[in-house]
């Protein structure tokens, strides 16, 4: 894989993970407006499991908002419903997840990748095509890397690769810490809906520390390049 160039990079954007979609008619309400708020580059809809004709049918409910925004739309997992619900790709966890989506997914959708436990795990999905890689997602049973073995994880890979890193970031503070360690996006969801100041304050107050943390990152590399 090739090398990526120096800095400098652009600040990193957001990816906005839903809860879990039941009835999708609050989150069509509020997606626009929260969307216009803040640099939202893609939305992560997480489906609750039903049958497959009623998850296209929220999909589609949802898609208005999200790509009438100028975000793309990707499903978490359900690879088979991503063309028939007009969505933008796919995140899978692990790279046999990955492995199997991309003929489907490729080349017109886009196929990200978590669940990636050692650096070995994600060179593999960046080899293998995976538009970007995952860093901190809680596993299976809710456990997840500290903010600290993440954000080297993220620094690592950023230094080295060309497809993107993103970060998930369970607070503000690890949305300025991710950032700060190179991340190009920023996963945010459940902090952000769980605010008592509501979804828009906490998707506002977590772009500004990315966005703070870029400026600081930019002014060290510029202050030690000269």
């Amino acid at each position: 894989m090739a090398t990526k160039p120096v800095p400098p990079r652009p600040v990193p954007r957001l990816y906005l993970a839903t809860p879990d979609v039941d009835d999708p008619s609050a989150l069509i309400a509020s997606l626009p407006g929260l969307l216009a708020k803040a640099d939202v580059a893609a939305v992560l809809v997480r489906l609750k499991p039903t049958d497959q004709r009623t998850m296209i049918s929220r999909v589609k409910a949802l898609a208005p908002a999200i790509q009438g925004s100028g975000a793309a739309l990707l499903l978490d997992g359900h690879v088979e419903l991503v063309a028939r619900a007009g969505a933008d790709g796919a995140h899978l966890t692990g790279i046999a997840a990955m492995e199997e989506a991309l003929p489907t997914l490729k080349p017109d959708r886009i196929a990200g990748v978590g669940g990636l436990s050692t650096r070995h795990d994600s060179m593999a999905a960046g080899e293998a095509g995976a538009d970007y890689v995952l860093f901190g997602e809680p596993d299976a049973a809710g456990l997840r890397p500290s903010a600290e073995a993440i954000a080297e994880r993220l620094g690592w890979w950023a230094e080295l690769f060309e497809p993107p890193c993103v970060g998930y970031a369970a607070s503000r503070e690890e949305a300025h810490e991710f950032a700060a360690a190179g991340a190009d996006f920023v996963l945010v969801g459940d902090f952000i809906w769980n605010d008592k100041r509501g979804p828009a304050a906490a998707l506002m107050d977590a772009e500004q520390a990315i966005r703070q943390a870029h400026a600081a990152a930019s002014g060290k590399a510029k202050a030690e390049q000269g």
